[in-house]
């Protein structure tokens, strides 16, 4: 019997996509131990992540690191394919296609910040429809809209007020 050796391999982009994704995982993780003052409310710090490599990259590798970040995120937490990692699917595929329909706006007037809320209020729409449809069939759920709402708006424009300086301060560094 012979061994043989599967040799795989890497491109410099793997390497950027695996940082990037190993970042985005870091910051999932350490929200997922922090308190929260409402149950859901989350700050989305991953997010500013997935933002950046929209901005520095494209969006085939923004996608590649926010889905990275998910999966491995809910395997290292515990939770992969419950009901929070469905969530939190469905919260990061609704974002990335918002995104994704945002990158034929004008960058002058929709810049990081704009970018973030939007994708936000994606995510959250997203969350809020698995929970309405699946997890709480119930009307009731409506009256969250109003604070989720009001963290998405507030989350989403402190991450992309971040986002936008980090690539103000990287500009120089491309």
């Amino acid at each position: 019997m012979t061994r043989s050796t599967i040799e795989i391999t890497t491109t410099r982009d793997d390497h950027r996509v695996a940082r990037l994704a190993a970042l985005a995982i870091m910051l999932h993780l350490i929200e997922a131990i922090l308190p929260s003052p409402l149950p859901g409310v989350k700050p989305g710090t991953a997010n500013i992540v997935t933002l950046y490599v929209l901005y520095r990259f494209d969006f085939a590798t923004a996608a590649w690191v926010s889905l990275l970040r998910v999966v491995a995120g809910s395997l290292l937490l515990g939770n992969f394919l419950s009901p929070a990692f469905v969530l939190s699917l469905t919260g990061a595929l609704c974002s990335l296609l918002i995104l994704r329909a945002a990158m034929a706006l004008p960058r002058a007037r929709f810049g990081a910040i704009t970018l973030s809320v939007l994708a936000a209020f994606a995510h959250i729409a997203g969350q809020l429809l698995v929970v309405r449809l699946w997890l709480i069939p119930h009307a009731g759920v409506a009256f969250l809209i109003p604070v989720f709402a009001a963290a998405a708006l507030f989350f989403g424009t402190i991450n992309g007020l971040i986002t936008a300086r980090l690539l103000r301060e990287n500009v120089g560094n491309a």
